[in-house]
């Protein structure tokens, strides 16, 4: 038996198809998955919690956005979890740059190169 520790993995994003097919997918990866709708819920999630191995974060959210979350995470935590940002916008990369992401997914995607951009920066 196994005696390493599952990595962890945090999804913020608020489009429910998107998020709750991300989180099985990952879970059957053998990942554990914690998910929040926006930045202000993935904030208090994070406060009850041991920080991610990774978040996969979505810019365009109600509440609290990528950029705002972002800033705040990276204010309070610095760049402990890494962050991989997940937008449909054009300038993917350069939103990713934005908020010191280390890598970006463009939606669509397909599951195969998000899992390799998740084994590739899980810390």
């Amino acid at each position: 038996m196994s005696t390493e520790k599952k990595k962890n993995i945090l999804i913020v994003e608020d489009d429910q198809d998107i998020l709750l097919a991300l989180k099985a997918f990952l879970e059957l990866e053998g990942y554990g998955v914690r998910t929040a709708e926006n930045g202000f819920e993935a904030m208090e999630l994070l406060k009850s919690g041991e920080l991610p191995n990774l978040i996969l974060l979505d810019m365009k959210m109600p509440v609290m956005n990528g950029w705002q979350f972002a800033i705040e995470f990276l204010a309070k935590h610095d760049h402990l979890s890494p962050i991989v940002v997940m937008t449909a916008a054009a300038d993917a990369k350069q939103r990713a740059q934005d908020i010191s992401a280390i890598g970006w997914v463009a939606k669509p995607f397909e599951l195969d190169d998000l899992l390799k951009m998740v084994k590739k920066y899980e810390r």
